[in-house]
């Protein structure tokens, strides 16, 4: 695979700007060690199922990105501080490190991610390693590798174990030419992006894994997901994340899309909620493998005018990044999830303005909010 001879010297410095879990290795790929044909067979013989056993036993790779801290504990509290492992290929802080398991998993290392899942007796794997938009943009082959080769690493060995496999997608899996307000489930998509591709890619060959082999793979496509316990790491989205860390900082904010542009959002504790309830619905209840979920959409002039209800002297000023504003242009400005309301139950708990009061909460901006007012 000659793409992954020119990206381990540009791993390093990559996962330090953009700030993402993305579990890349600078070892070259070893090659997968089973072929489709091989997994029906092998699963029932390697596998531990999820009815034998009291809770499942989770794997997240790339766990240290924005997402998979916050699922470790919340699956932690459900499952046993035990039963769910963390991964990455990076060093974890040391907060996280005590916190629960840490493994160092390489997903782009066959061998020993089929290690990690056997000598763990891994029963669920979420995946999260990929490089997001902007981020992907600027690295493609390194993109590609993650997001892809990653991405067939897990399937064959999901597939052999009998996993339940949740990979989460994006609203970027959509492209200019998908119906964006409101854009269904089930539409054309032709991303413009790598990793919009890549999304695309891990649905069908998830779903096809699923028809083919069994594999129980589960899929949500994620908004612009919004935490308070994360920087902003490369993503399209993420104006709405640093306008609070710059609201509390300065008081001044420049906002890299324009003032109209609208797009699906969500807290970050509704996108996890989401996550562990389409995890744990019946297998009888899904109808499709990949959903739709969505809380709240708004555009950076209407975040803005919110988040001055608490900081009313924030000056805020827009600079447009014209990569950043295209690939949000080709995106949906709203989800229809009504598939995911209606097959298990799905429901947000924040709207905007909870959202903008709870990031403040955490982010401790009290004492300006106080002043301002």
């Amino acid at each position: 695979m000659p793409v992954i001879k020119h990206v381990g010297r540009a791993v390093s410095q990559l996962l330090q700007s953009s700030g993402c879990g993305c579990g890349v290795s600078i070892l070259p790929v070893r090659c997968i060690g089973v072929s489709p044909r091989q997994v029906a067979s092998d699963a029932s013989f390697h596998s531990v199922s999820f009815a034998e056993t009291d809770h499942p036993r989770v794997l997240i790779t790339g766990g240290l990105g924005q997402l998979g801290v916050g699922l470790a504990k919340l699956l932690r509290k459900r499952f046993g501080k035990n039963n769910v492992i963390l991964s990455d290929i990076r060093k974890p802080a040391d907060n996280v490190f005590y916190s629960g398991p840490f493994i160092y998993a390489d997903i782009l290392d066959y061998k020993n991610l089929r290690e990690i899942v056997v000598n763990n007796r891994i029963t669920w794997l979420f995946h999260y390693s990929a490089l997001l938009s902007a981020v992907g943009e600027a690295n493609v082959p390194l993109a590609r590798a993650v997001n892809i080769t990653g991405l067939h690493n897990v399937l064959d060995i999901a597939a052999e174990h009998n996993l339940r496999l949740f990979v989460p997608s994006t609203i970027g899996a959509f492209g200019p030419t998908s119906p964006r307000d409101p854009t269904p489930d089930l539409c054309i998509q032709r991303p413009r992006t790598i990793y919009g591709v890549s999304k695309v890619h891990a649905e069908l060959m998830g779903e096809y894994y699923h028809y083919r082999y069994g594999l129980d793979f589960r899929c949500l496509r994620y908004p612009g997901i919004i935490s308070a316990d994360s920087q902003p790491g490369g993503g399209t989205t993420d104006y709405a994340v640093q306008i609070f860390h710059d609201a509390i900082k300065t008081g001044k904010f420049q906002c890299n899309l324009k003032p109209d542009t609208r797009l699906p959002m969500m807290y970050i504790d509704d996108c996890l909620k989401a996550t562990l309830e389409v995890m744990e619905a019946p297998a009888e209840a899904l109808s499709m493998r990949t959903y739709n979920i969505s809380a709240m959409s708004f555009t950076p002039e209407e975040l803005a005018q919110e988040v001055q209800k608490h900081i009313p002297e924030l000056e805020v000023t827009y600079s447009v990044d014209q990569v950043r504003q295209a690939i949000a242009d080709s995106w949906p400005m709203n989800f229809d999830d009504r598939n995911a309301r209606r097959d298990w139950g799905w429901k947000h708990d924040y709207d905007l303005p909870e959202l903008v009061t709870t990031m403040f909460s955490f982010l401790g901006a009290d004492s300006r909010i106080a002043q301002a007012n």
